[in-house]
């Protein structure tokens, strides 16, 4: 039987420092110092004022479920294990939106503007980062 691995992220330019702090345990975003607005997706530009002074700072890791479903077929056979599992799109409290999983619950209990926070799981060598509900 072959094996499958999960799909992981490729770190590139724009998100290197992002993935080097969920290697630590750390979710890091970006803010815009003219702005002061925090960005996610990470990017070179502030997408709110178009300035380039932007550095990383850490964020809370709490949040709500701003959007949901429930995977009950795996999309890839690597995931086929996980199911039922939560894609989920969280508004962290600094405002910014970044899909992720919700995890340890029963799939059945999430419901939007529901509290969550961050945790880190391992997958295929790189630190992800997870919700579960706060």
């Amino acid at each position: 039987m072959t094996e499958y691995k999960k799909p992981i992220p490729t770190p590139d330019g724009d998100s290197k420092t992002f993935w080097d702090g969920c290697s630590v345990g750390k979710l890091l975003i970006q803010q815009c110092n003219d702005c002061d607005k925090h960005i996610f997706y990470p990017r070179e530009v502030c997408p709110h004022c178009m300035s380039d002074q932007i550095n990383w700072v850490e964020a809370s890791g709490k949040g709500k479920v701003y959007s949901y479903t429930i995977a009950r077929r795996a999309a890839h056979p690597s995931f086929k294990e996980d199911v039922p599992y939560v894609v989920a799109l969280i508004e962290l409290d600094e405002g910014v939106r970044l899909m992720s999983n919700i995890v340890n619950c029963n799939v059945e209990e999430v419901r939007c503007d529901m509290a969550v926070r961050v945790l880190f799981q391992e997958q295929e060598g790189m630190m992800l980062p997870k919700f579960e509900l706060a």
